[in-house]
């Protein structure tokens, strides 16, 4: 899927929704109106595209953030010990 979401298992919906997020993310003073409309045809709905647009504007933000103020980055393992607690417990700490 991270390599080529298009040939992914994912979703006809899905891939319409990762479009635009590249989109969101690449080209952003590009999106018109026009930009919703395959989204709403796959049946996303405006507050789900708003959290798409929300999530991927905050990942832009923590990254520029984190490379402009010096924080180092995680290492591999840290990455992966990481995954598998969000897989074990999920997002919300207890």
């Amino acid at each position: 899927m991270v390599a080529d979401f298009e040939t992914s298992a994912l979703t006809d919906a899905e891939k319409a929704l990762f479009r635009f997020v590249d989109k969101v993310n690449s080209r952003s003073p590009e999106i018109t109106a026009a930009d919703m409309d395959p989204l709403h045809a796959a049946g996303w709905t405006d507050e789900q595209i708003y959290y798409a647009i929300t999530v991927c504007s905050l990942f832009n933000f923590y990254n520029r953030w984190i490379d402009a103020s010096g924080v180092h980055a995680l290492s591999d393992e840290a990455h992966r010990a990481g995954g598998k607690r969000t897989a074990l417990n999920g997002y919300v700490r207890k």
